[in-house]
């Protein structure tokens, strides 16, 4: 009987699982035309829902729901809005996204011959979208995001972590909460394009996953 607990343990432990699920909590800050250098300057609070898809221990796509706010001020920069103005702007995004993940050491809670980490830290990129509403004008814009993490497999099936990402879109309007004047939308007469000149947003932020989907192994007995 002991024999047999012990084996349905060992097989439940051994199991690896195709997916993981849960949410992210944390800060977001932006870098702009109000904000050129300052990271972590004028943090919002950020939260949504996280998935991802484990494709071997070392690599995993992951996806993401999130809405975090950005704010950002003129007062005190060494960069002079026209007319000695300035400006304010506080407004909510959401984040709907993709990315890739490569871990630095293989991710699992399994021993022996399979040489798995609990703790890895990893690099991340991928693409997404971007949608801010009112009080300006609606922005939809595409975002490349880049960014780095540690997670950690605090039991067999729960997983915690910290990830920084940066997020670069292709608009020059998150920044612009009025259609009035003065504004944000390029203030210094330099017009966007490419990647030139538009707006940044970044996560910091903390996420705690459940594993779910185990990958069922034939037996070779």
């Amino acid at each position: 009987m002991w024999l047999l607990a012990f084996a349905a343990t060992a097989h439940s432990q051994d199991l690896e699982y195709k997916m993981e699920v849960g949410g992210a909590l944390g800060g977001s800050f932006y870098l702009g035309d109000a904000n050129f250098t300052g990271l972590f300057k004028d943090m919002s609070a950020m939260g949504g829902f996280v998935a991802r898809y484990n494709l071997n221990p070392r690599m995993a796509f992951k996806g993401n729901l999130v809405a975090a706010g950005i704010a950002g001020t003129t007062k005190g920069s060494e960069y002079h809005i026209p007319g000695n103005s300035e400006i304010d702007f506080s407004r909510t995004l959401y984040d709907l996204g993709a990315q890739f993940e490569y871990n630095f050491f293989p991710y699992g809670s399994g021993g022996g011959y399979k040489r798995l980490y609990r703790l890895t830290p990893y690099i991340t990129m991928g693409m997404g979208f971007t949608y801010a509403g009112k009080p300006a004008d609606n922005v939809f814009t595409v975002n490349f995001p880049i960014g780095a993490g540690v997670k950690y497999k605090i039991a067999n099936r729960l997983n915690a972590g910290c990830e920084l990402t940066f997020r670069f879109s292709m608009s020059d309007k998150l920044d612009v909460t009025t259609k009035g004047t003065p504004t944000l939308n390029d203030p210094l007469g330099i017009k966007s394009s490419g990647m030139k000149n538009k707006d940044t947003y970044s996560f910091l932020c903390f996420f705690l996953t459940y594993d779910i989907m185990p990958k069922y192994r034939k037996c070779n007995n």
